[in-house]
């Protein structure tokens, strides 16, 4: 049985990713590690807890003592990387947490992975995901390709990139096998909500202001949690080793557009009149540094590995908005504490 270790599998993205991973490969020993900060939520994967192909180990990789110790312990065969700190906002704020976590945490994690196996890498790998915010921002036209320049605008995009840099540093240097993937923006059950769907989602359901920066005319490119948690399991098995793929939605909107849609599906389902939530809408300052416009290429991954989104953005916006519905105990727990002083902070 492999070995296969997780990072931030308590966390949005990487609970869809180690559910997959748990129920459709029996023969993988999945090690979920998460340093469980206000992102990282146990609630997200209590479906597959007592899986006896799964465990969770607690943990930060910014530890570099406990990372070493455990790559000695379990001999992790292969990693798949999603440990890290995400939002803009907070980057803003306190740029030092993501570059400790985000930079010297992927570090660790590759240096014990170097020393478990230097020497003989084979059938083993480490796979780094990242974001298309590393690109920087796009005019009204044009797509993030594989070979677009790197040209990070925020301190979370500069770290994401300064961590893509050292992944590939390590594969030259050692000739460990590696593969990275940059998504698009996810969307989906368990998100937290300091990310729009699911901070709109809550606000309308509590007849709060939606807080739209600027003009509100950014334009990003929207993917279903769920199709990127198969993406990576497409190139986890089948992607090149050195190769990077990007992964997209095939799906821009603008965050207005955005909005719109998602107030005029609330209004259905909340059973409330037509232009109710959208009544809401409250102009805010912009955002520092805040990139115009995301779009990702997705078609090397596309035309390679045979992946294609399942849903379309409305079909997947109405399937997330129904679970932020019925999941209301889930979406207090986690908009209790410290989060509401961190919303007046950024919101007012």
């Amino acid at each position: 049985m492999k070995n296969i270790l997780i990072t931030g599998g308590a966390g949005f993205i990487g609970s869809h990713v180690v559910r997959l991973f748990v129920n459709t490969y029996p023969n993988y020993n999945i090690f979920n590690l998460d340093a469980l900060t206000y992102a990282g939520n146990l609630e997200n994967i209590t479906d597959i807890a007592d899986a006896s192909n799964y465990t969770f180990i607690k943990g930060d990789i910014k530890d570099i003592g406990f990372i070493n110790s455990l790559f000695q312990k379990h001999q992790f065969d292969r990693v798949i990387h999603l440990a890290a700190e995400s939002h803009v906002d907070r980057s803003i704020t306190n740029p030092n947490a993501f570059i400790e976590t985000n930079v010297l945490g992927t570090a660790n994690l590759l240096n014990a992975f170097r020393d478990l196996w230097l020497g003989n890498f084979d059938d083993k790998l480490f796979y780094h995901v990242s974001t298309d915010e590393v690109y920087g921002s796009l005019g009204k036209t044009g797509l993030f390709v594989e070979t677009t320049p790197y040209d990070p605008q925020s301190p979370y995009a500069a770290s994401k990139a300064a961590s893509d840099h050292i992944v590939r540093s390590f594969g030259n240097t050692y000739q460990m096998p590696f593969v990275i993937s940059n998504c698009s923006n996810n969307y989906g059950a368990n998100q937290f909500p300091e990310k729009l769907i699911p901070l709109f989602i809550h606000n309308i359901k509590n007849n709060k202001p939606l807080p739209v920066y600027g003009d509100g005319n950014y334009t990003r490119d929207w993917l279903y949690v769920e199709d990127h948690a198969k993406a990576i399991d497409l190139i986890f098995h089948k992607g090149k080793v050195t190769e990077t793929y990007n992964i997209g939605g095939f799906n821009e909107w603008t965050n207005l557009n955005l909005i719109h849609l998602l107030c005029e599906q609330l209004d259905k389902k909340l059973d409330q009149p037509k232009g109710t939530a959208a009544k809401l809408i409250t102009y805010v300052k912009d955002r520092a540094g805040h990139d115009r416009r995301y779009a990702i290429d997705a078609t090397k991954l596309s035309e390679e590995l045979g992946w294609k989104p399942s849903v379309t953005f409305e079909e997947g916006l109405s399937k997330t908005v129904d679970w932020y519905l019925e999941n209301s105990v889930w979406l207090n727990n986690v908009t209790s504490g410290t989060y509401k002083k961190y919303y007046k902070k950024m919101y007012g």
